[in-house]
This record gives C-alpha cells, sequence and structure tokens, in this order.
C-alpha cells in the first residue's frame, strides 16, 4: 500500500513542478476565471474547441498550491480530445471520486493517473484545490 501512495505523491508533485498545458493561448474559443477564497488558488483556463465541440487544445495559467496545479496538470491531459460532454462526465466522475465513498473504481475513470489526487477526500479543506481547475473548465 505504501508503494501506491508514494507512486501517486510522484505523480502530484511531478505535475504541480512541471504542469503540462500551463501556458498562454492563442485564439481560444472559450475561457474561464476561478479562484479558490480559502487557499487563495487562481487559475485561467482556456479552450479550443472545433465545430463538434472537441477540445483541440486546452491551457490553464494561474498560481496555486501544489494541489491546485496537479490537478489542473492532470485535468488537461483527462480532457484533452474529448467532447465537452465526454469532459464534463470526467468531472463528474472526478468529483465524486474526491468528495464521497466511491471509490476510482467504481467510477470507471478511463484516465489513470487521476486517482492519485483520491487521497484528497481525506482532507475536506483540500478538495477546493483539486477542484477547482475542473468547476473552471465546466464554466469555459
Amino acid at each position: 500500500m505504501t508503494d501506491i501512495k508514494e507512486l501517486y505523491q510522484e505523480i502530484i508533485l511531478e505535475h504541480s513542478r512541471c504542469p503540462r498545458n500551463f501556458k498562454e493561448m492563442d485564439r481560444p474559443t472559450n475561457c474561464a476565471n476561478g479562484h479558490n477564497a480559502m487557499c487563495g488558488d487562481t487559475l485561467r483556463v482556456c479552450l479550443k474547441l472545433d465545430d463538434k465541440e472537441i477540445i483541440k487544445d486546452i491551457s490553464f495559467k494561474g498560481v496555486g498550491c501544489a494541489i491546485c496545479i496537479a490537478s489542473a496538470s492532470l485535468m488537461t491531459e483527462a480532457v484533452l480530445g474529448k467532447t465537452l460532454k465526454e469532459a464534463k462526465k470526467i468531472f463528474d466522475h472526478f468529483h465524486s471520486m474526491v468528495t464521497s465513498d466511491c471509490n476510482f473504481e467504481c467510477l470507471n475513470l478511463s484516465e489513470q493517473k487521476l486517482k492519485a489526487l483520491s487521497g484528497v477526500k481525506k482532507y475536506p479543506m483540500r478538495v477546493k484545490c483539486a477542484t477547482l481547475a475542473w468547476h473552471t473548465l465546466i464554466l469555459a
């Protein structure tokens, strides 16, 4: 069990130190801003959608704690190439994973790396950090 916890910690640290898709986007089709007053996290999520509402590009910028940045980075990888409807479904599953007793397996999430954030539910004050990027994505 310790090995898996260490792996999850490694994934979170890697994505917080070297976040994927952390950039300004040229000519986004959709953008939204999110703020977590409890922790001070502030993010902007931008999308480029095609005419079928497929996410062709996604980026985020902002400042936040390690969990916030790692979650945003993992989110961008999980939803890239998906439709908005598919992204919303992934959001719903992710949100359930970090806020309820439902475990990762019962959610059938396709993106295995997201499981690294499953332990956040043990720390209610950190759930907002983990979900900020996701809520901002839905607003975009």
